[in-house]
């Protein structure tokens, strides 16, 4: 049997190889975890803001104007139509659109010997597009809307100039753009018809080629 003292010795023995090994473990660790061993770097994505989108509809107070001529040699017609938007036909039909292809404003000059009432009612009855809907008709302005298949919703506002005192028509202008263009287009419409510089009518009908 193991006396006291012997009991004692053993107990600080075994004390003494636990604490070795934890030395040893906790040594291991730290060589593990030491400079000579390359730290694991968790990459954070990072969010860029994103670029702000095109304006929801066409501003009034954001457009400027330039001069444009068009018509024919003996019959020019002048007017002022939005600074950048360009004309894909000239002669006597121009249509000037946005870089974007979104609005435009176009003219017919060669007029007409009906009243401007006459063909506001003549062209809402004639527009062949789905879901037509007819805002107004009045003062020889007809205000539209429809659904393009391809571009989607859509409005036109077309004015005939009464001439002759309002007997005919001398011309017709029409802008189109989306629903939320509104009043813009109404203010591009209305500028142009402002700005309007129409030429020496003919006096009476011989010789009139205007449409019917």
């Amino acid at each position: 049997m193991l006396t006291p003292r012997h009991q004692a010795l053993v107990a600080t023995l075994a004390g003494m190889t636990v604490g070795v090994a934890v030395f040893g473990t906790v040594l291991a660790i730290n060589r593990a975890n030491g400079p000579d061993t390359p730290s694991q770097v968790v990459a954070t994505p990072s969010t860029t803001p994103s670029t702000p989108g095109p304006t929801d509809g066409l501003k009034a107070d954001s457009l400027t104007y330039v001069t444009q001529t068009f018509g024919t040699d003996k019959a020019p017609v002048t007017t002022e139509v939005p600074d950048g938007w360009t004309s894909i036909q000239t002669g006597a039909r121009p249509k000037f659109v946005d870089p974007t292809g979104v609005w435009q404003i176009r003219f017919d000059t060669r007029g007409s010997k009906q009243t401007p009432d006459d063909l506001v009612t003549a062209r809402a009855n004639s527009i062949d597009e789905q879901d037509l809907n007819v805002l107004s008709r009045t003062d020889g302005t007809l205000i539209y809307t429809y659904v393009d298949k391809v571009r989607g919703p859509r409005m036109g506002l077309s004015r005939w100039i009464p001439a002759d005192g309002g007997k005919r028509s001398a011309i017709e202008i029409t802008v189109g753009g989306r629903p939320q263009d509104q009043e813009a287009l109404k203010a591009v419409l209305d500028h142009a018809t402002d700005t309007l510089q129409l030429p020496p009518q003919d006096a009476g009908e011989a010789g009139d080629t205007r449409p019917n």
